[in-house]
Parts: structure tokens; sequence; C-alpha cells
């Protein structure tokens, strides 16, 4: 994947390093794909297949487009261009490309890194669920088809008696469940009653968990990427497209839609998470970043719209078969993946083959996105201590450590209990809300500290012009001002965590869960006070040091 340069001097060493014979620090990608793939597999990920589609169809559906684009191009693609070309001119990783830019704001990097690392233990656990529904796909039935298993109960009713919309509702009266809920519940999750009741560790569960870490260990290890990967479309239905882009512009008043826009663009974007910051850091020097973080970021937007008839086209076809309306079976996250999905794939021709296809392409995507992400977690981690890690075999070493404590964490999801778990760290841990802070932050270093036109300087220096003046604007007044209005419009329609709309989280859990999301947030006002404590100095000449 990288080319070697032990012998020879690279393009993506600075003018100045060849001029004097230096060979170059860091390895670089061997080709212009590599990079382009490994950002395409990082950020194209199950957000898009799974939330965005869903997003789209509450708030309002084509109507939702206009505050999502508004994000995507004040805050979305210039956060991410600034993270890829920062990589690019420092040839560091997320936390020392702060170190060189601007010392002050290197909490950024450490406030990444503790998103990014608590990402990495949870997400993960998504993969785990699908290969275990992957495995399952392989038997004479699919196991979520019917009521005659062991895990069902006497309430599980199955969908041949809801095609009878009257009986159907009189079973609704007497809480009647699908087999697929069950299967789901009770079989793959085997939940218990709150977060306080964690059970055993499902084993099945643990070792998916464990397969899809030593899948993850080893394509960072030997450097593999994928070479691509294909979002199947299974079906088209025009009675679900219909309700996925019907514009209700009277949902354009409600400040959820705009707080749902801007969290599913830096979400989907994998920004503030110090991964595209370490994807740059291995582009050569005078790489055209800026060409190619705008293709990318059509080929992101695209892949979550174009989604979203592949999905409504399911779930419309669903709502039909079963004649209720397409909001009784919408879903979003979890549920779409493992109960109304599978549930529409067991109601079609050839159940067992689209079941199939979906979960595999389901691992696909997810197992890209894990592996960058981790791969980013590395780079930044291995460039705090390069002398000492970059020796013999230490990296690996290393590497194998982040998984194997990754793995041991995130055995607490894989329990009776651990569902909610799962959803606390979804909530809190990587929220919306601590990635507008690191955004801001971003944006306020390079643009007003560091300075924007500094900045653009750089990126002249690598790809031979200056980018549009839209992306300076944007990191100077533009992105700053949507991600404090999001932020604080998220803390003012802030509600506490329920699982299921039904299951309240204790207090305690509560404070658990913000503890998780502080401990990243903190990060950045806690480095300021240090270096200006350590620099004995006004803060005037703390902030220099970053010109």
């Amino acid at each position: 994947l990288f080319e070697d340069h032990s012998g020879t001097t690279s393009p993506g060493t600075r003018p100045e390093d060849e001029s004097e014979g230096k060979h170059p620090q860091r390895e670089k990608w061997a080709s212009k794909l590599d990079f382009l793939l490994s950002v395409a597999g990082g950020f194209v990920g199950l957000g898009n297949v799974w939330r965005f589609p869903y997003l789209c169809y509450k708030n309002g559906g084509g109507a939702f487009l206009i505050p999502y684009f508004i994000f995507l191009f004040g805050g979305g693609l210039p956060v991410f261009f600034l993270e890829v070309a920062l990589g690019q001119f420092t040839s560091e990783g997320g936390i020392t490309c702060w170190e060189k830019l601007c010392p002050i704001f290197t909490g950024i990097g450490y406030a990444s890194i503790v998103i990014v690392s608590l990402l990495n233990i949870y997400y993960i656990v998504i993969l785990a669920w699908g290969l275990y529904y992957l495995f399952q796909c392989f038997q004479p039935e699919l196991p979520w088809a019917s009521c005659n298993n062991k895990w069902n109960t006497e309430n599980c009713v199955e969908d041949t008696f809801r095609k009878n919309k009257t009986l159907w509702v009189a079973a609704n009266a007497t809480n009647f469940t699908s087999p697929v809920t069950e299967f789901w519940e009770r079989n793959v999750l085997s939940i218990s009653d709150g977060i306080e009741q964690v059970g055993h560790i499902k084993w099945d569960l643990a070792l998916c968990l464990l397969a899809v870490w030593v899948i993850c260990f080893f394509c960072i290890w030997k450097g593999v990427k994928s070479t691509g990967k294909v979002v199947y479309v299974t079906a088209t239905f025009p009675f679900g497209i219909k309700f996925y882009l019907y514009p209700n512009v009277t949902r354009l008043g409600d400040p959820e839609v705009w707080i749902d826009a801007g969290t599913q663009i830096f979400f989907s974007y994998a920004i503030c998470l110090g991964a595209m910051t370490s994807l740059g850091s291995y582009n050569k020097y005078k790489y055209n970043c800026y060409r190619d973080c705008l293709l990318l970021g059509g080929l992101n937007s695209a892949t979550s719209f174009v989604s979203g008839f592949a999905i409504f086209s399911v779930l419309g076809f669903m709502a039909q078969e079963q004649g209720v309306d397409i909001a009784d079976v919408a879903e979003s996250g979890p549920g779409l993946a493992f109960i109304a999905y599978p549930k529409a794939v067991s109601m079609m021709p050839l159940p067992t083959f689209w079941a199939i296809l979906f979960f595999i392409m389901l691992l696909l995507l997810g197992l890209d996105s894990q592996f960058v992400e981790v791969e980013g977690q590395i780079t930044s981690l291995v460039d705090l201590y390069p002398s000492f890690l970059r020796k013999g075999y230490r990296r690996e070493i290393f590497i194998a450590i982040v998984c194997f404590v990754s793995y041991l964490l995130g055995l607490t999801m894989v329990t009776e209990g651990g569902m909610y778990v799962f959803q606390l760290f979804d909530y809190y841990a990587a929220s919306g809300v601590c990635l507008l802070w690191v955004a801001f932050f971003e944006c306020i270093a390079v643009a007003w500290v560091y300075g924007a036109d500094n900045f653009y300087d750089a990126i002249e220096e690598m790809i031979g012009y200056r980018p549009n003046p839209w992306m300076k604007w944007s990191w100077t007044i533009v992105t700053p001002f949507l991600c404090v209005g999001c932020f604080v419009f998220s803390l003012v329609k802030y509600t506490p965590l329920r699982y299921n709309k039904v299951y309240e989280y204790p207090d305690w859990s509560i404070g658990v869960g913000w503890t998780l999301a502080l401990t990243s947030m903190i990060c950045i006002p806690m480095v300021v006070v240090i270096k200006i404590i350590q620099s004995d100095g006004p803060l005037i000449e703390v902030s220099q040091s970053c010109q």
C-alpha cells in the first residue's frame, strides 16, 4: 500500500528537504487511488445507509435537503478539506499536527483521539451483530421468518397473519410481536430489563466481535485497503420513494431538523476524529488534495442520497405487503439493519439470497470505516512517540494491544444488558455535540490563530494555486457560526436517553454518558491552560507561537 522511500527522495518531501538531500521521514501512498479509496472507505459507511434516509423522511423529505446542503457547504466540506490539508502540510497525525501548527490548540488532537477511541469500541459491535446475522442466513429457512423457534413466545405473530389488517389491529391491542423482533431481542441480544442487569456475556456474539477485530487488525497490520465496494440496490418501489422525498417545508421551522442536518454531516464525513488528518499525512507534499476532497465530498453525499432510494424502495414494498403506513415500518440505526430490513427480505422471493447480500454489504461498509478510523487512531498515537513505536515490530505489537483492549471493553456490549451500554456510548461518547465542539476549535485555531491567509499560502505551496475563497470564509465565519448555533440548539433540545422510546436510563448512567462526552470536550480548554502555565508569558505570546 505504501511506497518504500528508503533509497530515493520523494515528491512528498518538502522542497527544502529535497534540496538538502534528506530522505522523507514518512511513508507515502503508493498511488492516488489508495488515498481516494481509503478516505471513501472511511466515511462512506453505515450512516449513509441507515441514518441519512431516515432523517430525510423524518424531517420533511426533500425539504430536509435545504439544511443538509447548507451544512454540507458551510461545515462538512470545509472542515473535511481543512483536516486533509493539515495532515498533508504537516505530515503528522491527528495530535502532532496541531503541535506543529498551533501548539496551544494541541488539545484538539487529544479530543479527537478520545472520541475516535470510544467510537472504535462500540461501532465494531454493529459489525459483530451483522456477522452473526450473516451466519444465521445459511440455514434452510431464515430464523427470523417464523415463530417456530425456541426463543419465540406465545405473543409471536407471523407476517402472514398481519396481512389480515382487521386481525392485526386486534392483535396489536394485546401486545403481539413479530418473529423478527423476537429474534433480535430474545435470541441475538437476550436483552435484560435494564442497564443495571448486565447479565452474562453472549459468547456467540463475543466470538463474532473477536472475528471482526482480528480482521481489522490484519487490515491495518498489512496495510491493506479494500479496492472498492458497491452499495447493492435490491429493489425499487415508487410507494416508498414518494415518502422518502415528498417535501414538507413546514418542518424547516423546527430547530431539530437543522440539528439533525448538522450532526449527520459531521458524522458522515468522519471529521473531528483525527482519521482524515492521519490519512492526509501520508499524501505527497505536492498532491492536489483540494480537487480530490471536492470529488470525495460529492461521492459521500451522493451515496447517502442513492441509498435512500434503495432503503425506502424496500420499506415501501414491506408497507404495502403488510397493509400499513410507511411510518409504521420506517426505522433508523440498528432498528433498520436488524429488524425492518431483515423483515423486508423475508417477504421477498429468494429471501436467503437477499439477506446474504444485505449483510455482506453491511459488513463491507462497516469494516472499511472501522479500520480506517482505527488506522487514524494508531497513526496519531504512534506519531507521539515515533522513535520508540516505529522500531522493529513495535508498531504491530502496539496495534495488537489497542485492538485487544478495545475488544475487552467492547465485551460489555455483548452481554444481556449490552444494548443499553451500546446506546449510552452512541448517544453521548461520539455525539454530535462533541464533534461540533471540536470542529469549532479547529476553525478558530486555523483561521483566527494561525491565520486563514497563512494556511492558504501553505495550500498554494502544496497544490500550486489558491482554493476558492469560500473555504477561507467558511473556516473564518460560516462554520464557527453553524457549529455554535447547532451546539446551542442541541443543548436546548436535549432529552435524556431512552431505549426503544420506553426504557428510561437511571440517573447514574446518564451521568456516565455525560462523563464520556466531557472526557473529550475538556481536552481542548485543559491543554490551553496547561500551555499558558508552561509558557510563563502572556496569552498573546503563546498565540503568536502559531504564526
